[in-house]
């Protein structure tokens, strides 16, 4: 999953030489809802009753349906529009480092707005250490007004904020829900790729110039970031929970970032790794990893 969702910063980077941030949003959830579903189809399914019974391949509340809607929205279309708009002004390794404050906005999500769990005083102490992180990576210094860089960095922000949105809602009203991690999977991709044909006159009916970096990384995009990763992660996190799997966090950035170091030349200005730093320093104290030293009580 680090591996995958780490070069998906590059893949957006290299798709928009040849196509809009619109239509690469577009692309890679279609292509990402079209592999899930094929897999659903083909696996069909099933979560098994108390009673012995299978379950249907796909659920039957209209309630569920509705939370797969929202899901799909803060999952999905908002985040891949922001991602990819963003990558038109910043680095694809600035994009993963920022990508690295989702468990960030997760505790806040899930504390202050689902109140799905409680933080002590250490993990709130790592999500300040977080934020400090996030404003030592902008750099609020260099700007004395709005530029594209800027907003772009900002437009990233906005993405990890509906990634934590989206964790703390799924753990609120889908988590205890019996669907299987594949069709889990497909719901929250398949649901965003409905919303997204509907956009399609505003975001895909623009010219486009291909070749294969862009073919391929448009594919890969989609097939393996937006569609296997998405099952891969859920079945992890059945397995292992929630802690444990958001450790993909750490190798996300230094994939993206090693990568585009590599294979794009790009180069950082002397704040954004020190950011980067206190924004990881951050997560391995809210996430409890990492615990602030106590005073020891007087005999």
């Amino acid at each position: 999953m680090g591996l995958v969702w780490g070069a998906s910063f590059l893949f957006m980077k290299v798709a928009l030489d040849g196509v809009s941030f619109g239509q690469v949003a577009w692309s890679r959830t279609l292509l990402g809802a079209l592999a899930l579903g094929a897999i659903v189809l083909v696996m069909r399914p099933r979560v098994t009753a108390a009673d012995g019974t299978p379950g249907p391949v796909l659920p039957r509340e209209r309630i569920v349906w509705l939370h797969f809607l929202v899901v799909s929205l803060t999952t999905c279309v908002i985040p891949y529009l922001c991602f990819a708009w963003a990558e038109q002004y910043v680095s694809s390794s600035l994009a993963s480092i920022y990508n690295a404050t989702t468990p960030i906005m997760t505790a806040l999500m899930a504390t202050l707005v689902f109140r799905v769990e409680r933080l002590g005083l250490g993990r709130w102490a790592g999500v300040g250490v977080g934020i400090l992180g996030v404003v030592v990576v902008i750099g609020p210094w260099q700007y004395s007004a709005l530029t594209g860089s800027l907003a772009g960095q900002l437009a990233c922000l906005v993405a990890t904020l509906c990634y934590g949105f989206t964790f703390g809602y799924q753990r609120r009203f889908l988590s205890q829900r019996p669907i299987a991690p594949a069709t889990f999977a497909f719901l929250s991709i398949g649901v965003s790729a409905v919303v997204m044909l509907a956009l399609t006159p505003w975001l895909a009916l623009e010219p486009v110039e291909l070749d294969l970096p862009v073919v391929a990384s448009l594919l890969a995009l989609g097939v393996l970031g937006t569609g296997l990763a998405y099952i891969w992660n859920i079945n992890v996190l059945r397995k292992w929970g929630p802690t444990a799997t958001s450790t993909v966090t750490y190798v996300t950035p230094l994939v993206g970032v090693a990568l585009g170091f590599i294979l794009l030349g790009e180069r950082f200005s002397w704040h954004e790794p020190i950011g980067a730093l206190l924004v990881l320093l951050g997560i391995l104290l809210a996430q409890g990893r990492l615990r602030m030293p106590r005073r020891r009580a007087r005999a």
